[in-house]
C-alpha cells in the first residue's frame, strides 16, 4: 500500500522480529501457498505492541496461517493468558505445531482445526483481543459471532479491508464487496469506536465500549 522504500524505511526503524519470526517468514515463502497472507515484519511488531498494551488474558484469532501472527500476539500475554487460534487447514498444522513448539509457547496457545463459524459459538471464554485474519466474505458474521464474547473495553482487529486498494475502485469483486460492506457495518455499529489504518493492506482496529 505505501512505496517500498517507506515500507523498507518503517522495517528498518521498528524493533527487529525474533529468530523464530524470521525462521516462519523464510519458511513461509519458501514453500506454503499465498505467503503474502503472513503478517511480517511490520504488522507483526504492530500485533505485539497492541498485546503489550493490553496484557489480555485471553485472545481470539480467526486465521492462524502459518502462525506468524498468534506468536506476535501472544507476547503481551498476562501472566496465565492463552491465545486460542482458529484454521481449517489441516495441511499446515505439523508446520504450525513445530513453530509454536520451537518457540517454547505450545502451553499457551491453543491450535485448533475446523470451522471458525462452527467452533466460536461453542467458546466459552470472554476475550480482551480477537484478531480476524481469515476468509473475507465471512468476516461480518465473524464479528456478529464475536462481539457479545468481547469484555467491554476490549479490541477487535481485522486484517485487509483495503483489500489492495480494492475498495477504492469502481467494480468491486466478490470480496471486495464483502469488505466494503464490514467496513460500513463498523462505522455504523454504536458497540464500538473504531479506526482504519492504512497499516499494510489496512488495519480495522475496534474497542468494544
Amino acid at each position: 500500500m505505501i512505496d517500498p522504500r517507506l515500507q523498507a524505511y518503517c522495517e528498518a526503524h521498528t524493533t527487529p522480529e525474533g529468530k523464530i519470526l524470521k525462521d516462519i517468514d523464510r519458511d513461509t515463502h519458501a514453500h506454503v501457498l499465498m505467503p503474502r497472507m503472513l503478517s511480517g515484519h511490520l504488522q507483526g511488531r504492530f500485533l505485539a505492541m497492541v498485546s503489550h498494551m493490553i496484557e489480555p488474558r485471553c485472545v481470539l484469532e480467526i486465521g492462524t496461517y502459518t502462525g506468524y501472527s498468534a506468536l506476535c500476539l501472544a507476547e503481551g500475554l498476562a501472566a496465565g493468558g492463552k491465545v486460542i487460534t482458529l484454521d481449517k487447514n489441516e495441511e499446515l498444522e505439523t508446520r504450525v505445531r513445530t513453530a509454536f513448539a520451537e518457540a517454547g509457547m505450545e502451553a499457551c496457545i491453543d491450535y485448533r482445526i475446523g470451522d471458525a463459524r462452527a467452533i466460536i459459538p461453542t467458546l466459552p471464554e470472554v476475550f480482551d483481543l480477537v484478531f480476524i485474519d481469515a476468509d473475507k466474505e465471512s468476516y461480518s458474521l465473524y464479528f456478529d459471532l464475536v462481539i457479545e464474547k468481547v469484555t467491554s473495553g476490549g479490541y477487535l482487529i481485522a486484517d485487509n479491508v483495503l483489500w489492495s486498494g480494492k475498495v477504492v475502485e469502481s467494480k468491486p469483486d466478490k470480496d471486495t464487496r464483502a469488505l466494503l460492506e464490514f467496513n460500513q457495518k463498523i462505522k455504523e455499529d454504536q458497540r464500538v469506536e473504531n479506526i482504519l489504518l492504512p497499516v499494510r493492506d489496512g488495519l480495522m482496529v475496534m474497542r468494544k465500549k
